[in-house]
């Protein structure tokens, strides 16, 4: 997929209501108050003994957030950057964390994020992957607002 189709995908994931229950599929995963859409994958790394592949794949998925980034700051201005490590940490103490970000802190350090105060919802964006054979992921979050925290201009 390119910029101009996910686009329209992350424009639908802002309008579609939330699911009543929990699930998980192929596409992403979701609940009532959120949902996660993978946009894009890489392949399994499970024989990439030098790390090269991940590497490549790595390269290949951060130009693909970066250009959907640059479109969405174009439409809605810079977005907010949040540090996805206090959640976990939270999650991982006890505490109920928020979904999406409950789950997105288990895949990824920080994730760029665009309030949406007109529909009380809020996107978010970033790589994750669930463990070092497993494939990365470029994905989109939509939560209810309030939106996470900001915490400073790098992102994912």
């Amino acid at each position: 997929m390119t910029t101009a189709e996910y686009v329209p995908l992350i424009d639908e994931m802002l309008a579609q209501p939330f699911p009543e229950a929990d699930f998980h599929d192929d596409n992403g995963c979701g609940g009532p108050g959120h949902r996660v859409r993978v946009l894009r994958a890489s392949q399994e790394f499970w024989d990439d003994d030098d790390g090269q592949a991940a590497r490549e794949a790595d390269a290949d998925l951060r130009t693909h957030l970066d250009a959907l980034t640059a479109a969405l700051t174009a439409r809605w201005g810079e977005p907010l950057v949040v540090d996805l490590l206090p959640y976990l940490r939270a999650g991982l103490a006890g505490a109920s964390v928020p979904e999406p970000v409950g789950y997105l802190s288990q895949l990824t350090g920080s994730m760029r994020a665009w309030p949406d105060r007109p529909s009380g919802r809020w996107l978010g964006l970033t790589l994750g992957q669930a463990d070092k054979e497993l494939p990365l992921e470029l994905l989109a979050a939509v939560g209810q607002t309030p939106a996470p925290e900001p915490s400073g201009p790098a992102g994912p």
